[in-house]
């Protein structure tokens, strides 16, 4: 890396704390139950595990606001979750960086909650052995119509003071290409423009429209077209076209190509594991970035959710699609050396690029 990348990348960094992000998603509560293995159980093959404690973590777009806190900016939070437990617990786990104005507490919904036993040893790292999923309930049909206009309302609302707006969408169904747009044009039509610090990151046709919009869909990342960019994995690629990629350099770039037209976006970042990233830009050469920090996986729980923060943050604050894209690599290659539902800091990035 030449001294004037370098200074470039710090100088991007410097500007995380000035950027104004909206993370818009599925809220999951993740649940960290930790034990010491004591030993074999008689009833059953199984490990018996001596409790020690029990940690709740934001998941899902929790995780990813999490994240952006993290690395130095503010931001809203617009979701829902249930009147219960969990629900109490994932928002008290949220950073007070973190407006969460936003989030609807509804109801008879039952916040989503995975929860992951890890065991070891006293001098050991401990080790994940089981996860169990308690997805939550699906929103009653006579409550469904009022929370997904309170849902709409607050996007709207944080849309106005917004840099670039991340989509975290698990599944739930409550955020469609429908919602999104809906609460863009109800903030356009409030007067909404984006901020002076982030017209520098976008072509100029989206200056004097609501900010970038990104995109991380589990199953649904078909139906949102136009937005700014998006970052699915290989596999969601792989799924949504019907094809194999593999270690196909022809395939990848087919299925990139073909995302992009399908999408109409302005860049699609696909993450492709140890294989590193691939992005995909209208009229430019494909580009290929290499992973780092490979050989020393931990644990790569939520690591999506920092590469689409990291990559955010850095649209917000000026970068072009591929310095986004290098900074949310570095980002991505650090976090999966932590153990969990972890982040990355500012400090750490600007150690790793600088």
């Amino acid at each position: 890396m030449t001294r004037e990348e370098t200074q470039r990348y710090a100088d991007l960094i410097s500007r995380f704390s000035r950027a104004r992000v909206v993370v818009a998603g599925d809220l999951i509560a993740d649940e960290f139950l930790y034990g010491q293995v004591e030993r074999v159980s008689r009833e059953a093959p199984v490990l018996i595990l001596k409790y020690d404690t029990t940690e709740v973590l934001p998941g899902g777009a929790g995780n990813a606001a999490n994240n952006v806190v993290a690395l130095g900016a503010r931001v809203t939070v617009v979701g829902a979750v249930g009147r219960d437990d969990a629900g109490r617990r994932l928002l008290e786990a949220m950073p007070a960086r973190a407006n969460t104005r936003g989030v609807a507490r509804v109801r008879g919904y039952v916040t989503p909650v995975k929860t992951r036993v890890l065991a070891g040893g006293v001098h050991s790292a401990k080790q994940q052995v089981v996860r169990i999923d308690r997805a939550g309930h699906v929103i009653a049909a006579r409550q469904r119509a009022a929370v997904v206009r309170r849902v709409q309302d607050a996007l709207a609302a944080a849309l106005a003071n917004a840099d670039v707006v991340i989509v975290s969408d698990y599944g739930s169904g409550l955020y469609t290409p429908e919602l999104i747009a809906r609460a863009e044009a109800k903030a356009a039509g409030h007067g909404s423009r984006l901020r002076a610090g982030a017209k520098a990151a976008v072509d100029p046709a989206y200056v004097g429209r609501v900010p970038m919009i990104l995109v991380d869909s589990r199953y649904g990342l078909a139906g949102f077209r136009g937005v700014t960019a998006c970052t699915p994995n290989e596999l969601e690629v792989e799924a949504l076209l019907g094809v194999s990629i593999g270690d196909d350099p022809a395939a990848l770039e087919k299925a990139g190509r073909a995302l992009l037209r399908k999408l109409q976006s302005r860049a699609v970042l696909i993450t492709r594991g140890s294989r590193g990233m691939a992005l995909f830009e209208p009229g430019r050469p494909t580009d290929h970035i290499p992973i780092v920090g490979s050989d020393q996986i931990a644990d790569v729980t939520g690591a999506g959710d920092t590469v689409i923060a990291t990559f955010g943050l850095a649209l917000a604050s000026g970068a072009t699609f591929g310095e986004a894209a290098r900074l949310a690599n570095h980002a991505g290659g650090l976090v999966v050396m932590k153990r969990g539902t972890a982040t990355v800091s500012a400090a750490e990035l600007l150690a790793a690029t600088c």
